[in-house]
């Protein structure tokens, strides 16, 4: 299934690799293999991850201390948030595919 990120994840996405590139030279590729690895598991997998919210799915990242949140739609995956799991909870709902 393809998979897609919405414009607030791709931003989210790369100020956590800036981030973590800023912390030790490498983290943040480190950090984007990961993502990568978990967007092809979900691409693969997408109902085999824990449901978030009634329109969303999470994908815990096994390193890094982020969820991937995404939706399905129209065959399609949208990654809705990159999201840092000490941020506040939810704070993505609005950006969720009517």
């Amino acid at each position: 299934m393809k998979v897609e990120f919405i414009e607030p994840a791709l931003v989210e996405l790369d100020d956590a690799i800036e981030y973590h590139n800023l912390q030790s030279h490498g983290l943040g590729n480190k950090f984007f293999n990961e993502v990568l690895k978990t967007i092809e598991l979900i691409s693969r997998f997408p109902e085999a991850w824990t449901i978030n919210s009634i329109h969303t799915r999470k994908a815990i990242l096994r390193n890094f201390p982020y969820n991937l949140i995404y939706t399905v739609h129209n065959e399609k995956i949208y990654i809705i948030a990159v999201a840092h799991q000490h941020r506040k909870p939810e704070y993505w709902i609005d950006r969720i595919l009517k």
